[in-house]
């Protein structure tokens, strides 16, 4: 029987991290769900920094807390990158700027941890129906639909998840597309 624990916890904390990874003794997925998405113009540099802080950063000190234990359980990782991560959205530069490099990040652990029987997922999703959309007149996906979505990627070995209508339209030409070949070729050079 699986157990599921649920950590709500500042990611640009250590301490908190590190209190995190005490309370688990062992973990199959690690997913990465937090997130800020300010609506910016890119005039303040604090503001960028603080969303790179939380949606790059952020996962980037949770996987390395705890990779000892995915590796021993050759777990599985699952960073929410959003597509912003491909197509920046207008009136929010900086979540999108920390959300492609948060893909970027994805795909390069997801290079470096094969070896270490280390899954690393991305999820591409569209607008979620969240409080961080909450004040958008637009469609949205249900919390619900979406976790279903993603544990059935990770079931199915999808390398990117794409759970929602808005993702889904975009599926089959990211997956057969350039960026994504040039993804494996890179990742051929590596051996893998």
């Amino acid at each position: 029987m699986s157990a599921v624990t649920s950590l709500t916890l500042d990611v640009t904390d250590a301490a908190q991290i590190r209190g995190a990874v005490e309370k688990v003794d062992s973990l199959d997925l690690l997913i990465n769900n937090a997130g800020l998405q300010p609506f910016d113009d890119l005039s303040d540099r604090s503001v960028l920094e603080r969303t790179l802080a939380i949606n790059l950063l952020g996962p980037y000190d949770m996987i390395r807390a705890f990779l000892p234990l995915l590796t021993r359980s050759r777990g599985a990782v699952v960073n929410n990158v959003s597509l912003s991560a491909l197509a920046p959205v207008p009136f929010a530069p900086a979540y999108s700027i920390s959300k492609a490099a948060a893909f970027s990040l994805t795909r390069s652990l997801r290079v470096l941890l094969a070896g270490r029987g280390v899954r690393v997922h991305a999820v591409l999703a569209g607008p979620i129906d969240t409080e961080m959309t909450q004040d958008l007149d637009i469609p949205k996906t249900s919390p619900e639909s979406v976790a279903r979505a993603i544990f059935d990627g990770v079931e199915h070995g999808d390398e990117d998840i794409l759970p929602d209508p808005l993702s889904t339209s975009v599926a089959e030409s990211w997956r057969s597309g350039e960026a994504k070949a040039l993804e494996r070729q890179f990742a051929a050079l590596a051996g893998l």
